[in-house]
C-alpha cells in the first residue's frame, strides 16, 4: 500500500497543487495575485494529496489482492 501511494502520489500531488494554485488566480485574477496565497493554496494541495494517495494505493492494493495476485 505504502509503494502504490508514493507512487500515486507522484501524479496526484502535483495535480492537487495546481489546482489548489488555480483558486487564487480565479478568485482575484492575475493581475491582482498576492504570491503568498498562491503558495500557499498549492502547498494545501499538495497535503491534502497526501492521504488521497494513500487512500487510492489501499483500493487498488485491496482490487489486486481479491483477485488472487500479488499485493504491493
Amino acid at each position: 500500500m505504502w509503494k502504490l501511494g508514493i507512487i500515486l502520489f507522484i501524479i496526484v500531488g502535483p495535480t492537487l497543487a495546481g489546482i489548489g494554485a488555480l483558486i487564487p488566480l480565479t478568485i482575484h485574477g492575475v493581475n491582482e495575485i498576492n504570491p503568498l496565497l498562491l503558495a500557499g493554496c498549492a502547498i494545501v494541495g499538495a497535503v491534502i494529496a497526501i492521504p488521497v494517495s494513500l487512500f487510492l494505493g489501499k483500493k487498488i492494493n485491496d482490487l489486486i489482492s481479491s483477485k488472487g495476485g500479488v499485493t504491493a
